[in-house]
């Protein structure tokens, strides 16, 4: 990482975003299972871009975290691909098929460049437990 990256330096937060698109993913792989300790990462960098067509990761977490922090306790969601490219920053709003499931908090990037966990603060509940399917629709938008 740069020593001049403007969110390590506190030069940027992430009020700096005025606006920005809504980010839509379609369910490519449904995944099922929790860990107590799963001891992610997350980068210090409150957003990421993604492209159209990557793959990543969504994983939950009822701990009160944000980018930089430790993460402990998850479940594994699912793997989404993105359907055109875009920012998703912390404190974006998510939803399934309509439903909010949570806030984005953070990106850890132990698989990268594979794919980036994409970390959200909700319910304990697997993708499996919630009957996520495949091409199910996850919704990434902006806090008002």
């Amino acid at each position: 990482m740069a020593k001049n990256d403007p969110y390590t330096t506190k030069k940027v937060t992430s009020n700096a975003y005025v606006d920005k698109v809504p980010l839509e993913g379609a369910v490519v792989a449904v995944l099922r299972g929790t860990v107590a300790d799963r001891g992610l990462e997350l980068i210090p960098q409150p957003s990421r871009a993604v492209s159209k067509g990557e793959v990543h990761e969504l994983i939950l977490t009822p701990e009160p975290v944000s980018p930089g922090d430790r993460v402990k306790a998850i479940a594994y969601l699912a793997f989404v691909e993105f359907q055109a490219g875009g920012v998703l920053l912390a404190g974006d709003k998510v939803s399934v098929d309509g439903q909010e499931i949570g806030e984005l908090v953070g990106f850890d990037m132990s698989h990268f460049p594979n794919h980036m966990n994409i970390v959200i603060r909700g319910d304990l509940r697997s993708g499996e437990e919630r009957g996520i399917s495949i091409n199910t629709k996850i919704m990434f938008r902006m806090r008002s």
